[in-house]
């Protein structure tokens, strides 16, 4: 047990290393890192006798299930999230939880990294697991049934489970029967040849009970072993709805070079100051580049009466400009819109404006992120390109101070 408990500590040190340099900065990364140190701590009391434990819960730490995550998100690219929890609703109704252990693939891709054995999966899900034990088929149900209700650019993200200690050909065949990608070593099974014989009672057993009573893992002969891909190309949304914060952030001044000033408005002396840090109509035009962009009439209507009271010559010229390549629609919000709750953060413009975007099926570009977060709080994920906001102030230039 004294080995086995070093190599436990050695394996814990150095998961949490290879942790800390994964993915800094991104969500969950901190929480991954705070449980592999919960679980250093565990080793290093029960070694230095603070704990005393059975042999059998060193084998059942929760170190192989950690190791499975870091060693997932190693091999994924564009990762977005550690142990993350989405909300659904499971068949009856009811809010149900679900932690994705990785998102990656900017949020297209959900991986449940799996560390137990094959023998235990295959065992749990032929019913011969302990109380409680919820099998893989079942996750992955909840799993399909979570990403339904969570599009990304309105394409569902794909669920990946990746194996690391083997998975039988019987449940690896019915997790892609059921739309679930499999990663790892897929194992044979032997097939168990029943003693009794069939009846004609007893009431017929589902296809799936009959394959895993008749069958028993073996390890030691790999069928095949699936590596991660590539990342995987999802394509892009092409169309693209302007909020009214992007149409003043694109034609403004600030946005044009004129960003050296101090103005007598707090907020538009900072908006210069975060244009002289980073400007933001490359970001605006590179997003744009090669799509479709519409705008509603209660945008564009609001647009320019903001630009005919506010605006200078070269902003109402650069939005003549910008509204020749829009395709004007008719407001028309999306059902789920229509049914949020309106607050302070959520007004019947900004309702309109998103709502007609998700109605066309488009990315909506805004610097509103406060109705965005309002908005998913109610449940209602709006598909967005979110960017900083730029005023108009060429026609405050000049009691500006240049600097």
């Amino acid at each position: 047990m004294e080995v086995m408990l070093k190599q436990r500590i050695s394996s814990a040190q150095e998961l949490l290393q290879r942790a800390e340099q994964l993915c800094p900065g991104v969500e969950g990364h901190q929480k991954l890192c705070s449980k592999l140190r919960a679980e250093l701590r565990f080793l290093q009391r029960v070694e230095a006798g603070d704990l005393r434990v059975k042999e059998s819960h060193l084998h059942s730490t929760n170190l192989t299930h950690l190791t499975a995550i870091v060693d997932s998100a190693q091999s994924l690219e564009d990762v977005v999230a550690l142990l993350h929890v989405f909300a659904y609703q499971d068949a009856s109704g009811r809010r149900q939880t679900l932690v994705v252990d990785v998102v990656a693939n900017g949020g297209h891709t959900w991986v449940k990294a799996v560390g137990r054995k094959a023998e235990a999966l295959h065992n749990i899900w032929q019913g011969r697991g302990q109380y409680g034990d919820k099998s893989v088929i079942r996750q992955a149900e909840d799993f399909l049934q979570a990403s339904q209700q969570q599009p990304l650019h309105y394409k569902l993200p794909h669920v990946v489970f990746a194996f690391y200690n083997g998975v039988s050909c019987p449940m690896a065949e019915r997790l892609r029967d059921m739309g679930v990608s499999v990663r790892g070593d897929i194992v044979a099974v032997n097939a168990v040849v029943p003693e009794k014989e069939e009846t004609d009672g007893g009431g017929a057993e589902s296809a799936e009970e009959e394959a895993s009573e008749l069958t028993r893992v073996d390890c030691d002969t790999v069928v095949a072993s699936l590596a991660f891909p590539a990342q995987v190309q999802e394509e892009e949304c092409r169309r693209v709805n302007l909020d009214i914060t992007t149409l003043i952030t694109y034609v403004s001044s600030l946005s044009h070079g004129r960003c050296h000033f101090t103005f007598r408005e707090p907020v538009l002396t900072e908006q210069a100051a975060q244009e002289r840090r980073q400007q933001v109509l490359p970001q605006l035009d590179a997003f744009m580049e090669g799509k479709e962009l519409f705008a509603c009439h209660a945008a564009v209507h609001d647009f320019q009466v903001i630009l005919d009271t506010l605006g200078g010559p070269g902003e109402k010229e650069r939005a003549q400009k910008l509204l020749a390549r829009l395709q004007l629609v008719d407001d028309q919000p999306s059902e789920r819109t229509l049914r949020l709750t309106p607050s302070a953060k959520i007004n019947q413009r900004s309702l309109t404006i998103f709502g007609t975007g998700d109605s066309l099926r488009a990315v909506t570009m805004t610097a509103n992120s406060r109705f965005v977060r309002a908005a998913a709080n109610q449940g209602v994920h709006y598909s967005v390109f979110i960017h900083q906001p730029r005023a108009l102030t060429q026609g405050k230039e000049w009691r500006a101070t240049p600097i």
